[in-house]
């Protein structure tokens, strides 16, 4: 076993199992898949392609127990092809509740995690999932109404398990260090749980996506629903795993006498 872990050294924020990656039990998630209005092909890097119209996914979840702890989860998806044809997932938005999460998001599988307050309720009326950040700002809410079970068929249709999944992995670095920006395919398998009579935890019924505020520092709005497709609700255990590098590219961060404009008097 190959384990892969975090600054400092001697007291590292993350420990992952190279294999195994990272495994979660217990967890709960509400989402929501749709097409997308608007243009968002500038959130997706070269050698993935946009559906037309574009497929979109948010997804609010709650982690009971990792092997990074608990944590919630607020992720924005957009469905791409690769150069090769096969179907995947890119993320370009992703919140955490936990620094240990973000950091192993960010710094192995380049997932662009930041910090928010997110949380996951099953209420009378609804299941309610929110992102806020700050605490006090609601950036985005995910609810649905569990009234009947979610099609089998429907479910690995909207997030089958193990499709792949991407990110840009960008690590910027001081003035003559190397900089490297990477698209990065990791691997998602999810099992839904069974209730006591053996059925799986998958609901579906009406849901919304709504961005009650509109934040240039967190534009997860600009997944705009168009047509909702189809809303979730469900319980599983899961496992993330680092797959392969796709491309990788290297350049020599400016010096600030590079990056004067030609001509700017010595």
């Amino acid at each position: 076993m190959v384990t892969m872990k975090s600054t400092p050294m001697d007291a590292p924020l993350f420990h992952m199992d190279s294999e195994r990656g990272v495994e979660y039990w217990g967890c709960r998630a509400v989402m929501a898949g749709f097409t997308v209005g608007g243009d968002v092909a500038d959130l997706v890097p070269r050698g993935l392609h946009l559906d037309s119209p574009a497929l979109g996914a948010v997804l609010v979840a709650d982690y009971g127990a990792s092997t990074l702890g608990p944590y919630g989860e607020f992720v924005s998806l957009l469905r791409v092809v690769d150069d090769d044809g096969v179907n995947g997932l890119y993320v370009p938005y992703i919140y955490v509740t936990d620094d240990a999460a973000m950091a192993a998001g960010r710094e192995v599988l380049g997932a662009p995690k930041k910090l928010a307050a997110i949380d996951v309720r099953v209420r009378p009326e609804a299941v309610v999932g929110t992102l806020a950040r700050p605490s006090d700002c609601t950036l985005a809410s995910v609810i649905v109404s569990p009234v009947e079970r979610l099609p089998a068929e429907i479910l690995d249709a909207f997030l089958p398990s193990g499709t792949p999944f991407y990110s840009l992995r960008h690590l910027p670095g001081p003035p003559g260090a190397t900089q490297v920006h990477e698209l990065i395919q990791w691997n998602c398998d999810l099992a839904v749980r069974k209730d006591a009579f053996g059925d799986d935890l998958r609901f579906t019924g009406p849901g919304s996506v709504t961005y009650p505020a509109r934040s240039a520092v967190d534009p997860v709005h600009r997944l705009e629903v168009d047509t909702l497709v189809a809303a979730a609700y469900l319980e599983f255990d899961m496992r993330l795993t680092a797959g392969k590098c796709v491309w990788s590219e290297t350049v020599v961060a400016a010096t600030a006498q590079e990056a004067e404009p030609a001509g700017t008097p010595a």
